[in-house]
């Protein structure tokens, strides 16, 4: 298991290479990366990622560990930045390994849906009119309580 808050910029297919590398037990990989977009209703500047080091990294490695008792995973990445990020930036990655498709998939969406949920990081959207807070959103709700 590896996990990372950074601030740093990542690429996607290095860290999926990295991941799957000489791995001779797994038979899937699931791998999904987020990207930092706009809202649709006024331009995005950026978004600014706040969290508090230490628990941040817990909280994660909770969340991943519960993957890692539900499913049969070879192993699990979680990669999630903070800081100051444009539109189009990646801000966070998942990836699963498993022996098995179905575990690897069902594995990622619930990191997935549990890292926008739960996990401790704080969201504001800068666009031209100022900043704001980003609130929680009953459809993430609504995503996790299918776990």
């Amino acid at each position: 298991m590896r996990i990372s808050v950074q601030e740093a910029p990542f690429d996607p297919g290095q860290e999926a290479t990295a991941f799957a590398a000489g791995r001779s037990d797994i038979g899937a990989v699931v791998t999904f990366t987020g990207v930092v977009r706009d809202t649709g209703e006024q331009t995005l500047n950026a978004m600014e990622i706040e969290h508090y080091p230490g628990m941040t990294e817990a909280a994660l490695r909770e969340i991943a560990t519960q993957a890692e008792r539900r499913w049969s995973l070879g192993d699990v990445l979680v990669i999630h930045r903070y800081g100051h990020l444009k539109p189009a930036e990646m801000i966070m990655m998942v990836a699963t390994a498993a022996r098995h498709r179905k575990d690897a998939f069902e594995a990622a969406e619930f990191l997935m849906d549990y890292l926008k949920s739960r996990a401790p990081f704080w969201k504001r959207e800068v666009t031209d009119e100022g900043a704001s807070w980003v609130d929680a959103r009953s459809e993430d709700e609504d995503a996790l309580n299918r776990w």
